[in-house]
């Protein structure tokens, strides 16, 4: 078994990324990305006015419903039984969908967090809200110094929580923190959660961000930790990602395509794994078929595009356009054969304009 905090550990220590270090560990697995999955089946045509953009799940959607009308307790009861049975990626993702809905609606956060003060829900939604005002400012890092308070509260919470170490990740990229910090905070991450798919995406940005145009070293950390997950894992889909940045970015030397199709031939395994037209692994299957779209696999791009089903997503075409929802409807028509070419051409180079949106 690869240990991921062997992988991260040689690329912190070196002022340049290393090549990969792999090492016997006696790390279980962790939860895997979609409980009770039942594998991709087939799915009928959805027309354009039936795709959502960044639809809840039926977990989250009446919770939503509910913080509309001023009501907490619904959150707080979804958080905790997220706790509960160890479901640390949708605990995730429901941390970071309340913090945004916190963003349009303060006062609701406002009287939760003044109701319930040490709940570790409303602390744990309260950290990653201000890290998410934070990022957005000029003065990021200087902010987010000031945040780090929040989420050393939010992790004293449950302590088989990988979550506020995901959050603790992303916290000291933005502020600038040193390797050595970094480093303290991956091993105590990956200690809860060998496996978790957020707290690997955070160290691939790292990574990335540490070392510019570094694509063949973030693929040596992504494909071992892929290669040691289970095989529902999210982190399956952690090359894909390594991909996109090396797809998006004209820097760095080239990768070989062997590597770049190994990637997506991983993730699309994973996709036929987890159910179709679910608001759960949309995600992945976005961004899968934006890559497939970029190696020229348009029939296998098409194939995630109808898995996903009526569930679009703001990432990745939010990197390549300021209508993510109208881009990836365009995309789709193209790749149906309705109209001429989609916008992502055919890998050539490595390069292409993106923008930076969120973090």
């Amino acid at each position: 078994m690869v240990d991921t905090m062997a992988l991260l550990l040689p690329f912190l220590r070196s002022g340049r990324p290393a090549k990969t270090a792999v090492r016997a560990a006696g790390a279980t697995s962790g939860a895997s990305g979609a409980p009770g999955s039942s594998g991709a089946s087939g799915v009928l045509e959805v027309v354009d006015g039936e795709v959502l953009l960044d639809a809840p799940d039926a977990r989250l959607g009446p919770v939503l419903v509910a913080a509309a009308r001023g009501e907490h307790a619904p959150a707080a009861a979804l958080l905790a039984a997220t706790a509960e049975h160890a479901e640390w990626e949708h605990r995730d993702r429901y941390v970071r969908r309340l913090a945004a809905f916190a963003r349009s609606r303060p006062e609701w956060f406002r009287t939760w967090s003044a109701t319930a003060p040490d709940e570790s829900g409303a602390l744990l939604v309260g950290a990653q809200l201000a890290v998410d005002r934070a990022w957005d400012s000029p003065a990021r890092a200087e902010l987010l110094r000031q945040v780090s308070p929040l989420i050393t509260a939010a992790a004293g919470g449950d302590h088989r929580d990988p979550v506020p170490w995901r959050l603790a990740l992303d916290h000291a990229r933005g502020a600038r923190a040193g390797h050595r910090y970094f480093e303290e905070l991956w091993e105590a991450a990956v200690r809860r959660a060998p496996h978790h798919y957020g707290c690997h995406v955070a160290a691939l940005r790292y990574l990335s961000a540490s070392w510019h145009g570094a694509h063949r070293e973030c693929l040596d950390f992504a494909e071992p930790a892929a290669q040691d997950a289970p095989a529902d894992a999210l982190v399956q889909a952690l090359p894909v990602r390594a991909v996109f940045a090396y797809l998006t970015d004209a820097c760095g030397p080239e990768v070989p395509r062997a590597r770049l199709d190994a990637a997506a031939d991983r993730a699309v395994a994973l996709s036929a794994r987890l159910p179709a037209a679910d608001p759960w692994p949309a995600q992945i299957r976005n961004l899968l078929a934006y890559v497939l779209l970029r190696l020229a696999r348009r029939a296998e791009a098409l194939e995630q595009l109808r898995l996903t089903g009526p569930y679009a997503t703001s990432f990745p075409w939010e990197r390549v356009s300021e209508d993510p929802l109208g881009h990836f409807l365009r995309v789709r028509q193209a790749l149906r054969g309705a109209s001429g070419e989609p916008d992502e051409r055919p890998l050539r180079g490595h390069g292409g304009p993106v923008r930076s949106l969120g973090h």
